[in-house]
C-alpha cells in the first residue's frame, strides 16, 4: 500500500489496547477473549464469583496471566461493575473495548419448567431483561466512561438472529414436553432491543470518538442433537451451523481499525439465515 495507508496487519492489531468481556465463563466467552488476546490486546473477563471456569482452561494455558485475567463483575450491578473498572484499570490500564456478552438464554437442555405461551410467567421475562438488555447498558453505561474522556473506544454488544426474525418453533417440536418447548420470547425482545440501545448509544458516542455495534451470531454448533442440527441447517444458505472460529474474525474487525467508520450496524453472522 502506498502513503499513509495502513497495513491490512495494522488495521486489525489490538497490540496497547484493554478488552472487558462481560460473561466471560459463558459458552462464547472465552471465543472473544481468544480473538481479542490473538490480536495483541490486553483481556479482562467479567463473570459471576460462582461462574464454571471449566470453558476458560485451555485458554488460560495456552495464553497466559500476562494476555488474560479473570476478575468478578455482575452486569446487574452497578457497584460490582465500578468495582470491575477500577480493578481493570490497576491490573492493565484505561478500556478501550467492551464486549457486552454476558445474556440468558433458554435452550432445551436447560431443563426446568415447561410453559405455554398463556401461562408464561412475567419472572421469565424480568431475568432475561435484567441481564440481556438492562445489564449491557449498565456496563456501557460504567466502561465507556474511559473511553469518552480518551476520546477513542470501540463497543460489540452481542445480539442474536432472533433480535430480527422469529424463532422456527419447528425446530423443537421433535422434543417430548408437555407443554411443547417454546423458544422463549423474552431472550429474541432482549436482543432486538439491545440491538436499538446499540444505535441509540452510537450516534450519541460517535462525536465523542466510540464506535457501538453489534454482532449477532447464527446458531452456534455446541452439543444441539442431531434432529435440531438437521432442522437447522436445512434452513441456513451456507449448510451448516457456525462453528466457534466463524465468529472470531467479525468481532475483530469491529473493534478494530478495519472499521474505524463504522458505527451503529447489526453484523449477522449467521451463515445466510436472515437472508431468506
Amino acid at each position: 500500500m502506498s502513503g499513509d495507508a495502513p497495513s491490512s496487519t495494522e488495521l486489525f492489531s489490538l497490540e496497547g489496547a484493554v478488552a472487558v468481556v462481560t460473561g466471560a465463563c459463558g459458552r462464547l466467552g472465552p471465543v472473544w477473549m481468544g480473538a481479542l488476546a490473538g490480536a495483541g490486546a490486553r483481556v479482562v473477563g467479567l463473570d459471576l464469583p460462582n461462574a464454571p471456569r471449566d470453558r476458560l482452561a485451555s485458554l488460560l494455558d495456552r495464553l497466559g496471566a500476562g494476555r488474560i485475567v479473570l476478575g468478578v463483575g455482575d452486569v446487574a450491578s452497578r457497584a460490582s461493575l465500578e468495582g470491575a473498572l477500577e480493578w481493570c484499570v490497576g491490573t492493565y490500564g484505561p478500556p478501550s473495548i467492551l464486549v457486552n456478552n454476558a445474556g440468558i438464554d433458554q435452550p432445551p437442555s436447560a431443563g426446568g419448567p415447561a410453559h405455554s405461551i398463556e401461562t408464561m410467567p412475567l419472572e421469565l421475562w424480568r431475568s432475561v431483561l435484567e441481564v440481556n438488555l438492562l445489564g449491557a447498558f449498565q456496563a456501557a453505561q460504567v466502561f465507556a466512561g474511559p473511553m469518552l474522556a480518551a476520546g477513542r473506544g470501540a463497543i460489540v454488544n452481542i445480539g442474536s438472529l432472533y433480535a430480527s426474525v422469529s424463532p422456527d418453533q419447528r425446530f423443537y417440536d421433535h422434543i417430548v414436553q408437555h407443554p411443547p418447548f417454546l423458544k422463549p420470547p423474552a431472550y429474541g425482545a432482549s436482543k432486538a432491543a439491545l440491538v436499538n440501545l446499540t444505535k441509540y448509544l452510537a450516534t450519541l458516542w460517535a462525536p465523542r470518538g466510540v464506535r457501538v455495534n453489534a454482532l449477532s451470531p447464527g446458531g452456534v454448533l455446541g452439543g444441539q442433537d442431531a434432529e435440531f442440527q438437521r432442522k437447522y441447517t436445512s434452513r441456513v444458505p451456507l449448510g451448516r451451523m457456525a462453528q466457534p472460529a466463524d465468529l472470531s474474525g467479525p468481532l475483530l474487525f469491529l473493534v478494530s481499525d478495519a472499521a474505524r467508520y463504522v458505527t451503529g450496524i447489526d453484523l449477522h453472522v449467521d451463515g445466510g439465515f436472515t437472508a431468506w
